[in-house]
């Protein structure tokens, strides 16, 4: 069962966050059928996610991140809630896969350098926040870097990975880390801070070797006190249903609504988050107008 994980230097200097989140992955490499590369960038984005919807204090909250790269890929898109449970898709899941020399994924390659990183969060009242940054190197890890600090100023580390199979591309291992300075950070922190990150194993590297979710923020986090804020499971969730359905097609002019039925006389809707799909006959469609009236 996957898990995410809060914790903070006694001090209040640090803050870390880390997740281990291969079956949220898998889950979605097998919904969407998804290339090597297409996977890797859409589990790391899953990981980050969930790790920052997690940060959101209020119940109901959600945040939405979307990369945007001149690449093969196309869009990249996942929610979260406050809970750290999410959900994900990319715009072309058979985008072609190209490797670095060290045999890992080139993920730069299917995303493109060239684009944006949005960031929107929904506290479920009022205007949502939204924040967008260009992307710096399109591996997802160094662009939710670059966000914290570009956007928000706080000074983030951020580890994300997939480990597939070499043979058929299962997923094997995912998850992330963050670290984040907190206001209360001195010099002496940082320097500390710094040293342990550079010295630190890849995440899934460290999930390989059986190492906990606790572990991994104490090593990065080594030479600190650290306590748990909290730590819960969380799993790939899509909320999507005909009732939901239903109310969209409500905002719809009765013309419109009639207009979305093929030469069968059926609508039918996709959910692009589950493959889910939704089938509506002509008497559906009138008995929604009836009830709008």
């Amino acid at each position: 069962m996957d898990k995410i994980i809060r914790c903070i230097t006694s001090d209040g200097a640090v803050m870390a966050s880390a997740i281990d989140a291969s079956d949220i992955v898998f889950t979605a490499s097998r919904l969407h059928h998804l290339s090597k590369s297409a996977c890797a960038a859409l589990g790391r984005l899953l990981c980050a996610t969930s790790i920052m919807g997690n940060m959101l204090k209020q119940k109901d909250a959600t945040i939405n991140l979307r990369v945007m790269g001149d690449g093969e890929l196309g869009p990249v898109i996942a929610v979260g809630d406050s809970s750290g449970n999410v959900k994900g898709y990319v715009g072309n899941s058979d985008c072609p896969t190209e490797f670095y020399n060290n045999g890992k994924i080139n993920v730069s390659k299917a995303v493109g350098k060239n684009g944006v990183l949005n960031v929107m969060r929904d506290y479920g009242s009022g205007e949502p926040y939204i924040g967008q940054v260009e992307l710096v190197s399109g591996e997802i890890a160094e662009d939710i870097a670059n966000y914290f600090a570009t956007s928000e100023q706080i000074p983030t580390v951020c580890a994300l990975g997939v480990l597939l199979s070499k043979d058929k591309g299962e997923v094997m291992l995912a998850g992330g880390l963050i670290i984040q300075l907190l206001p209360g950070a001195d010099e002496a922190t940082i320097e500390k801070l710094e040293k342990n990150t550079a010295e630190l194993e890849p995440v899934t590297t460290m999930l390989a070797k059986g190492m906990s979710i606790l572990e991994i923020c104490k090593t990065a986090l080594k030479g600190f006190e650290v306590e748990v804020l909290d730590e819960n499971p969380v799993n790939y969730v899509c909320g999507c249903s005909k009732k939901k359905l239903e109310r969209y097609f409500c905002t719809l002019g009765d013309d419109d609504l009639r207009s979305l039925a093929d030469e069968s006389g059926l609508v039918t809707a996709q959910c692009h988050f589950c493959n889910k799909k939704y089938v509506f006959t002509q008497d559906d469609i009138e008995k929604i107008i009836d009830e709008k009236h």
